[in-house]
């Protein structure tokens, strides 16, 4: 007996569940590949957070890529099969589920596979540096100001940048103590410190090169709480002064040294 009408709608919903699985598969596969250029990626934009890399991420995504071309192209087999069979009307069972049981086991052995590669990749230092980018503010491209979240308050995030300053041999021209100049007049205001520094050996090719970056010479760093009691550490982009004083990209180094002295600081 021929089979009916909604024997053969079930059929081409299954042969469709079945395609859309292999889609799934080949797009987790193409993630996974690329998942070790982001390690490359990572551990040249985050030196102090080293990740492993093993190098299986691709062979894991190309593997996964195979399995769902694989998977479509015996789902449309074994829909054809199925065709011919209820054009004969034969029973649909009498063949064991092996798609079904292959796919969930080749499933079973690449998840272990990325699950152990993803615990010897060295998640924490992934993690860690997530948080640390989490709390960087992105740079305004109108002023370019950068804002960092401090761990310490803000008296003891100053008293570390001067030791740092002092250790680098970098000359601290003058901390502003602009909430303590508000309170001397009356005003209430968070705590809020700028503090001014430089060093005339990286600071005078930059003025020689375009004189105009004096004014935005020496280097500043503004620590200051917000409302919640929050620690922030702000300072100008060194990009962005770059381009607003128009300097060679070799000179780049001596201004760039503001974000180490800040990272060093918020931690």
């Amino acid at each position: 007996m021929q089979g009916s009408a909604t024997d053969y709608l079930a059929a081409e919903r299954t042969v469709l569940a079945w395609i859309r699985t292999g889609i799934a598969l080949m797009g987790l596969g193409f993630v996974l590949a690329r998942f070790g250029l982001f390690l490359q990626e990572f551990n040249h934009l985050q030196p102090d957070f080293q990740v492993k890399q093993y190098g299986i991420s691709l062979w894991i995504g190309i593997a996964l890529i195979l399995m769902g071309v694989s998977v479509c192209l015996l789902s449309t087999l074994r829909h054809l099969r199925m065709l011919r069979q209820l054009e004969a009307g034969e029973s649909l069972y009498l063949h064991k589920p092996r798609l079904v049981i292959g796919v969930a086991l080749a499933l079973v052995i690449l998840g272990l596979v990325m699950a152990g590669y993803l615990i010897f990749a060295n998640p924490k230092a992934v993690v860690h540096a997530s948080m640390r980018e989490e709390n960087r503010m992105p740079t305004s491209a109108e002023n370019g100001i950068v804002r960092i979240s401090g761990n310490l308050p803000v008296d003891q995030t100053v008293t570390k940048l001067q030791g740092i300053l002092q250790a680098k041999g970098v000359k601290l021209f003058v901390v502003v103590d602009h909430s303590g100049e508000a309170a001397s007049a009356g005003l209430k205001m968070p705590n809020t410190k700028l503090l001014i520094f430089g060093n005339p050996k990286a600071g005078t090719p930059l003025m020689l090169a375009s004189p105009s970056v004096a004014l935005d010479f020496p280097l500043k760093i503004l620590v200051a709480e917000d409302a919640a009691g929050k620690t922030w550490i702000s300072y100008n982009s060194p990009t962005y002064l770059q381009a607003r004083h128009g300097l060679p990209p070799e000179l780049l180094p001596n201004i760039g040294v503001i974000e180490a002295l800040a990272a060093k600081a918020a931690e």
